[in-house]
């Protein structure tokens, strides 16, 4: 009969798992935390070539986190060892399925059904975004078999953190932008949440990646596959950007934001920066920290429009004042 073990988080299996763990719990939200109605006004005084970039945006940020959510981090946890790994992975993945959720959160409010229908049409028909889906998919449908070898292990990481640290932020380019002249700031309140969680995504699993590359026989093969595909989706995702922001004229700045973050993929794996990055948009830049901004009651530039989830009813008794002045 086989043993089996239970995780044992009282003797730590390596130093960083426990760390992240902790990083998660601290960082858990949902959706419905949050108020993106009060944007309504907001989305109205958009030109709609605007709103038709926003709407695509997050889009393909759904396709993505679905990816993630339904099997990248399921076929990465089968193949990682410890077991304290494996929890953090775990909670990752429901994370994932929390983005996929909440960009359909913010389509409910702004669009109506049949707006939404129509979208998920674009998504599923869109040749550049399903490539970018098809090809981080390959890497996670190669983990399939009940045992992988150690280059196939690594690479399947190495997509994964690339699609965390890389390819979603052209999508969350739109967003942060906007939030950072005021505008659809209480649905940017969620996209700045996920952002901090693909963040820490993307280093957990880039160190998981570190620890199996240093026992590679042939760790310069993997760093140039790793590479290559960085490439690949590279030139894809310079098209993506062109598709869906050369009507509002921000593709230069979008395309700045894509080379900075395949550099942070690629020092989340540990390896040198590729592209030399001239100035990344400030505005964008901030939504990075994925804190909260001082909240400011004279615009609406404040990203702190979260709902109360602990209500205290107020007592007769909390009215009761002192007779007399106390001084």
């Amino acid at each position: 009969m086989s043993s089996y073990k239970a995780v044992n988080w009282n003797t730590p299996e390596n130093d960083y798992a426990g760390m992240f763990w902790e990083q998660n719990l601290r960082q858990f939200w949902v959706d419905t935390e949050y108020i993106p109605s009060k944007d309504i006004d907001s989305w109205k005084s958009l030109s709609p070539e605007i709103q038709e970039a926003y709407k695509k945006a997050l889009g393909g940020l759904t396709l993505l986190d679905t990816l993630q959510s339904h099997t990248g981090m399921p076929k990465l946890l089968d193949h990682i060892d410890g077991l304290q790994n494996k929890a953090v992975l775990s909670f990752m993945c429901m994370m994932e399925a929390i983005h996929a959720k909440s960009y359909s959160t913010i389509f409910t409010t702004v669009n109506s059904t049949a707006e939404i229908n129509e979208l998920f049409e674009w998504v599923e028909n869109n040749k550049l975004l399903q490539y970018k889906a098809a090809t981080i998919d390959k890497y996670y449908r190669s983990l399939d078999a009940q045992k992988v070898s150690d280059e196939t292990l690594f690479m399947g990481l190495a997509a994964s953190v690339l699609l965390e640290s890389f390819l979603f932020y052209s999508g969350f380019f739109m967003p942060l932008w906007l939030a950072g002249q005021g505008q659809m700031v209480a649905s940017a309140d969620i996209i700045k949440k996920i952002v901090a969680d693909e963040s820490i995504h993307g280093v957990f699993v880039g160190l998981l990646a570190q620890d199996l590359y240093k026992r590679l026989p042939h760790p310069e093969k993997s760093k140039q596959d790793l590479i290559d595909l960085l490439m690949e989706l590279y030139e894809n995702e310079l098209k993506y950007t062109d598709e869906l922001y050369t009507e509002v004229g921000l593709t230069a700045d979008v395309k700045e934001y894509v080379r900075y973050n395949a550099n942070k993929a690629m020092m989340n794996l540990g390896f040198e920066e590729l592209f030399e990055v001239k100035a990344v948009n400030s505005i964008v830049l901030n939504g990075l920290n994925g804190e909260t901004t001082q909240h400011d009651f004279f615009s609406k530039k404040s990203t702190n429009y979260e709902k109360s989830m602990e209500v205290v009813h107020l007592r007769d008794e909390d009215f009761h004042v002192a007779a007399e002045p106390v001084f």
